[in-house]
């Protein structure tokens, strides 16, 4: 090819090394122009979304006996041109077949049939039919005395194959002319879908009649086949699995013989057209393949699933016995439509689309048109789910098809009129590239190519008529217009459930849709919310009025509805929401906040939905809000500080304070926003469960210090004696959880020329004031202190002197204090005192030799009478979190027992944190590894659950409970899936908790297997 002929060409966008030699050999090129008559051919075939593709494939068929026919037609027939090279620029498929049967060119050209209307249903399934040499007069195949074929085995499946390519070549080819000719008619994308649908439905018809006269079954035989999926809804793809369910009459023995005549039918439309799949049958694949009519209702009124009845929604008669199928719709029609009042119908709901999402791969989400978030079936669930719930008391909405069923929808007034339409033209418009990404090589595919993949984009895009609109090419207009749908259909999706409920509460204009107050109920109930009228009261608050508050509630409601909808109790978290916006109301960043920053507004309505601490601290602590937001790294590094950073930073707040009671005040403010910021960074499983309990420890130590801190500095005269204070229990462990109390010692020792007592009262008097302005009344949480583990208990004086300590433990101290001082560590006051009473206790704790064989046998006694007198009555012992089998006392005091016997002679055991105490343990070879595994997985699951508990019902508790929202929401805390069954959770924990147990019974109890 010449430099001239090459540049001509090239201005019509045709490439190609050969391409002009091919066009000279066809007579449609001369020198560097068209050749005379050729012209309006070169301008189609420019058009052409592939014009090397296309050219190849005419190429071929220029081989074939009736090309001379056709090169004539080309020059005089524009149909046919834009009709030809559109379609073999975008299928590869259709053009083999073409250049297979080139006697079927003569279907896309311009003759007096293509003036009527196009091929309805019973055109195509007499074309169908005849191709197998069955009589389309006769009655309907599988009926009694069905009409049945001539054609049988590969015979008739090449025939039907043929036969069915022709008519989708047909099809395509008037769906694609617009492309190749923009002066052809547009057909409509819904208008093809429910081509392809009746074209499937001749095939089943043609491939019933094959399988009839191949099984030859009796004539009283009645066999009808239920559209299901996309086919019956009239909204098939170009290549999709048919999905169909096969009803028999009469039942008993013929059983055997309409199982054999569906399967055969299922083979050959197999074959020959498209896969068939009977897997939305009753029990599935398990299940029989064909059942009585009788045999279906009743397994839909005993045993069938939600998600089953969602599927029903489409059921449609599309071949065989038109009397059994109708009967078969009118019988299962009613339970359809009583769905939505099913126990279990939210909860299965949530269920699949999760499931839907889970399937996705992650690398093919972005680019996933039917699954990813935004594509096809976003769209195609919500108007389910709308219709099972409207549709109970609307028979308008009863229809199988997407965009009908979403008209009835906008014009019943149960989704918005523009946003009705707008997502129509999104689910339109997503269903074009579907379209054709499959007639490329006719196979099922949903994904877009790949961002890089310029020359596949830009097919796709000519495939679609996109064309440049001058600032981008048509690449990037393909690519801007699919995100642009794709982001309309996620904002649509959110709002559609609940713009009608917001405009019904809040008397908008008469252009919004509008719910009555029975259908905003329904709706409420079926999307999650327990209490739907107690729902339509806070919206009301939340959007009433014409204040510029209630103006942006109405514009985020939609979306912070759609994502409590997914929480664990929907009903709690919009009554907090509710508490919180009202606390708000006069913090002008607040709403602004949660309008301007997805992921804080997303993050929020997890929270509320989860939780019943978090809004109680969250009403004096809104700055925390701010932390909810993402880093441009992805990362929430503000929820996440370390504590020794948050430590430094309380105290200093604090020493600015002028008097104890303000410096209390603000030590308490400080403790409510960090517990607040550990509550969320937990909820949203940004820390682990250590990374917590450092982090409670650590904030309450702060808070304790620096209250002793401001008491002491507001002491008149000199001070009489030191005064110190040491962690105790899970406070001097580091491991403390949201609602444990703060255990502690008091200990002084006198200066100058003060005595013991003089020092002890002075000392007392400074701990109760600490004691009192850390446990005053206060919109700030409570952080009690609890010296119950002093010498005498609660008979003993509350501050000791160390040399009292001393002559206590030496004269007094029994086994169980010098276990509980194995926790002991000092966290406030004085510095030298902290390290001469550590020096004091060490020994004690730690003694040289372990201890006796007999005080062994009190601790274990000791525990034992614990497990059985300190339960709770009415509690569950394989579920009570600190108590329980395997739980916290039984791994604690299984690692105190290895220290009181062996930290005297192995300092690695001389720690006051019981998973340091495990790896010490197993590194000193005194308990294997897989048992350290077993405890730690048993202390770590009660810890946490017992975390959880706190953070749902907003009090403490050491109980799981048995069943409900809590429990979902004590799951979901754990990081278990929202709307999953929470009894894995439960299964989890008696299962970690049990293996917990037996290493405790071997390792404490020292029992054997016998």
């Amino acid at each position: 090819m010449d430099r001239r002929t090459g540049t001509s060409l090239a201005r019509l966008g045709i490439t190609g090394p050969d391409a002009g030699e091919t066009l000279q050999k066809l007579g449609w090129w001369s020198g560097d122009r068209p050749s005379p008559g050729a012209e309006e051919i070169m301008w189609a075939l420019a058009r052409s979304p592939d014009q090397e593709l296309a050219l190849r494939a005419v190429e071929r068929l220029s081989q074939t006996p009736p090309w001379p026919e056709v090169d004539r037609a080309l020059r005089s027939d524009s149909g046919l041109r834009g009709r030809l090279f559109a379609t073999l620029g975008s299928s590869t498929a259709l053009g083999d077949h073409l250049i297979a049967h080139p006697q079927s060119w003569s279907l896309l050209a311009d003759t007096p049939d293509r003036a009527d209307p196009p091929p309805d249903l019973s055109r195509r399934t007499a074309t169908l039919l005849r191709a197998v040499g069955a009589d389309p007069d006769a009655p309907a195949p599988g009926s009694a005395g069905g009409a049945r074929a001539t054609l049988t085995g590969p015979e008739a499946v090449t025939a039907l194959r043929n036969a069915y390519r022709d008519e989708l070549l047909g099809l395509a080819s008037a769906d694609l002319a617009a492309v190749g000719d923009p002066s052809l008619p547009v057909m409509e994308v819904d208008d093809v879908a429910a081509q392809l649908a009746e074209l499937a439905e001749a095939a089943v018809s043609a491939a019933l009649a094959v399988a009839a006269a191949e099984q030859d079954p009796p004539d009283e035989l009645r066999l009808a086949v239920i559209g299901m999926g996309k086919c019956g809804g009239r909204e098939l793809n170009y290549v999709s699995d048919v999905d169909v369910i096969f009803v028999a009459e009469p039942g008993g023995e013929l059983t055997q013989a309409a199982t054999k005549l569906a399967g055969r039918v299922m083979r050959v439309a197999g074959e020959a057209c498209f896969e068939v799949d009977a897997n939305l049958r009753p029990e599935g694949k398990q299940g029989a393949l064909v059942r009585t009519l009788d045999g279906h209702v009743t397994y839909y009124k005993r045993w069938a699933k939600t998600w089953e009845f969602q599927a029903l929604l489409k059921a449609r008669p599309i071949a065989g016995d038109p009397a059994l199928g109708a009967s078969y719709v009118d019988a299962v029609a009613p339970m359809v439509w009583q769905a939505a009042e099913r126990d279990d119908f939210v909860a299965d709901v949530q269920a699949m689309r999760r499931r839907v999402i889970e399937h996705i791969p992650s690398d093919q989400r972005e680019r996933e048109l039917k699954l990813g978030q935004g594509g096809l079936r976003d769209v195609e669930f919500a108007v389910q789910l709308l219709q099972l719930v409207h549709g109970r008391t609307d028979s308008a909405l009863h229809s199988p098809s997407t965009l009908e069923a979403l008209a009835a929808l906008s014009d019943g007034g149960y989704v918005g009129r523009d946003d009705g339409a707008n997502l129509a033209a999104s689910y339109r418009f997503l269903r074009l590239l579907e379209h054709r990404l499959q007639l490329q090589r006719l196979r099922r595919t949903h994904l877009l190519p790949a961002a890089d993949d310029t020359d596949a984009l830009r097919w796709l895009a000519r495939a679609a008529r996109i064309r440049p609109d001058g600032r981008r090419d048509v690449v990037g207009v393909l690519v801007a217009e699919w995100q642009r749908n794709s982001r309309r259909v996620s904002r649509l999706h959110e709002k559609l459930f609940y713009r009608p409920l917001l405009s019904s509460v809040s008397r908008l204009s008469a252009d919004e849709a509008q719910l009555s107050t029975e259908a905003a109920k329904a709706r409420l109930a079926a999307l999650g919310w327990a209490s739907p009228e107690g729902a339509l009261g806070h919206l009301r608050a939340l959007t009433g009025g014409v204040s510029r508050a209630a103006s942006i509630q109405r514009t985020l409601l939609p979306v912070l509805l759609d994502e409590l909808s997914s929480s664990p109790d929907p009903d709690k978290g919009l009554l907090a929401y509710r508490r919180v916006s009202e606390a708000l109301a006069s913090t002008p960043w607040y709403l602004r906040l949660l309008r301007d920053e997805g992921a804080v507004a997303q993050r929020l309505m997890m929270l509320l939905g989860t939780s019943a601490l978090v809004p109680d601290l969250l009403i004096r602590a809104p700055e925390v809000l701010r932390m909810l937001a993402t880093s441009s790294t992805g990362g929430s590094p503000e929820l996440t500080r370390d504590p020794r950073e948050v430590a430094v930073a309380l105290r200093t707040t604090v020493a600015r304070q002028a008097t104890p009671e303000s410096a209390v005040a603000a030590a308490r403010s400080y403790r409510r926003h960090e517990m607040l910021r550990i509550a969320c960074a937990d909820v949203l499983g940004l820390l682990d469960v250590e990374q917590v309990c450092t982090a409670l420890s650590s904030v309450s130590e702060a808070v304790v210090a620096a209250t002793l801190d401001a008491v002491l500095a507001a002491q008149e005269g000199e001070r009489p004696a030191r005064i110190a204070v040491i962690g105790m229990g899970r406070l001097g462990g580091g491991e403390l959880s949201y609602g444990s109390d703060a255990d502690v010692l008091f200990v002084c020792s006198p200066l100058g020329d003060s005595t013991d007592h003089q020092a002890a009262r002075w000392a007392t008097g400074v701990v109760e004031r600490v004691r009192r302005l850390l446990g005053t009344a206060s919109p700030d949480p409570e952080l009690a202190i609890d010296a119950d583990l002093r010498p005498e208990g609660r008979s003993g004086p509350m501050v000791r002197t160390l040399d009292s300590y001393r002559e206590y433990y030496a004269r007094w101290g029994e086994v169980w204090e010098a276990q509980a001082l194995l926790r002991a560590r000092p966290i406030a006051g004085d510095p030298a005192l902290r390290t001469e009473f550590t020096e004091l206790i060490d020994p004690i704790r730690y003694p040289a030799d372990g201890i006796a064989d007999a005080s062994v046998a009190e601790i274990r006694r000791i525990k034992a009478r614990v497990d059985a007198e300190r339960l709770p009555r009415g509690a569950d012992r394989t579920t009570h979190t600190k108590l329980g089998l395997g739980g916290l006392a039984d791994v604690e005091w299984t690692v105190q027992l290895m220290q009181l016997r062996h930290a005297g002679d192995i300092p690695e055991l001389r720690t006051t944190s019981t998973l340091d105490g495990l790896r010490e343990a197993a590194e000193a070879g005194l308990i294997t590894d897989s048992d350290v595994t077993e405890l730690a997985a048993g202390w770590r699951m009660a810890t946490r659950a017992r975390n959880a508990i706190m953070l749902v019902k907003g009090k403490a508790g050491d109980q799981l409970p048995r069943s409900g929202r809590e429990l979902a929401a004590v799951a979901s805390a754990l990081g278990y899936p929202n709307g999953g069954d929470p009894g894995v959770f439960l299964d989890d924990y008696r299962r970690a908790t049990r293996r917990s147990r037996a290493v405790v019974e071997r390792v404490f109890y020292g029992w054997t297997e016998d």
